[in-house]
């Protein structure tokens, strides 16, 4: 079925504005590069998620769903199919005792827009999430974190679209940023289902959601009320540091993940990577863990580099390391 006619089925129940065609996707993803998506939809709740993924079954159109694609990295050909943006934003709060208050928030709100809600009613205990890039939903995907906390410390549960029982009909689909091979074999419409923190699994830069059976809609947080002079201090303190030590190019954050018994970055270092260049892709002079686009990168440049380094790496330290990063197109 052409792109066209696909697109106009989506429209039956969403908007014509939050449908795009052949959408550049250098316009979503926070590296800057990337090819042209055939067909780029924004979806405002389950309704319209699930619709979506109704359209693609029956015209057979794999698809990719991402938050603001701030932990991914989108090959220079593009994606084929039908890419779906969650931007689920609602955000409800609910006191709890001694203090403590519960946050149930969209996939598609970002950490710093929620920081800052949080801080205007002050509550306390997200802080150290507030300048990571990204939204909830990738954050919990991720297990994000940064100066001594997690996602795992302060996520109570998570509603999530479980695709088990579902026939996508697809050669390849792609949930959460990765591709999805479980292809089912029953046709039904997908179950919304709670997973507790405990049947997430979480640990260093993983949970359960990489298994590739579920989309994350929303998630319920657990946090406290505290001193608003206090919160926005510390806000301002991890800002600060963040500013300090990490680039100003574009990238998608950490490119390698920290090892078990080392500092990826260092290790780069120690090699002499920082200020290393492959096209427009660089090893960051500030701090070695991130590649950057320093303008005219192209996918492949990012990607040729990040070989490159893991080579080196293997080379001259003997040590394996991994991406934190996702790689999704062709």
């Amino acid at each position: 079925m052409k792109i066209i006619d696909v697109c106009q089925k989506l429209s039956e129940e969403i908007p014509a504005g939050q449908i795009y065609m052949n959408e550049p996707m250098n316009k979503h993803t926070s590296f800057k590069v990337g090819g042209n998506a055939d067909i780029f939809v924004k979806t405002k709740n389950i309704d319209e998620l699930k619709h979506v993924i109704k359209i693609a079954k029956k015209t057979n159109n794999r698809i990719t769903i991402i938050g603001n694609g701030s932990n991914v990295l989108v090959k220079d050909k593009g994606i084929r199919g039908i890419v779906v943006n969650i931007d689920f934003e609602n955000i409800k709060f609910e006191d709890g005792e001694n203090g403590e208050v519960f946050v149930t928030v969209g996939a598609g709100i970002s950490l710093a827009l929620l920081s800052q809600e949080l801080l205007k009613r002050g509550i306390s205990g997200f802080e150290f999430a507030s300048g990571i890039p990204g939204t909830i939903g990738g954050a919990v995907k991720m297990n994000a974190g940064a100066y001594g906390s997690e996602m795992k410390d302060i996520v109570v549960s998570t509603k999530c679209l479980d695709l088990k029982r579902y026939n996508m009909l697809t050669e390849k689909t792609y949930i959460d940023d990765i591709e999805l091979e479980e292809i089912i074999k029953r046709s039904d419409e997908p179950e919304i289902v709670e997973l507790t923190n405990e049947k997430q699994e979480f640990s260093y830069r993983e949970s359960v959601f990489f298994n590739k059976r579920y989309v994350i809609l929303e998630t319920k947080l657990k946090l406290e009320y505290g001193n608003v002079e206090d919160i926005k201090l510390k806000i301002e303190e991890f800002s600060k540091s963040r500013k300090e030590n990490q680039p100003s190019f574009p990238s998608a954050g950490s490119t390698f993940k920290r090892g078990d018994n080392y500092i990826t970055a260092k290790l780069i270092d120690e090699c002499g990577l920082k200020g290393k260049k492959i096209g427009g892709a660089m090893v960051s002079e500030k701090h070695a863990g991130f590649i950057v686009n320093t303008g005219e990168a192209t996918a492949q440049d990012i990607i040729d580099l990040i070989n490159y380094v893991k080579n080196e790496v293997l080379e001259k330290k003997g040590k394996v390391i991994n991406l934190e990063i996702e790689i999704i197109g062709e």
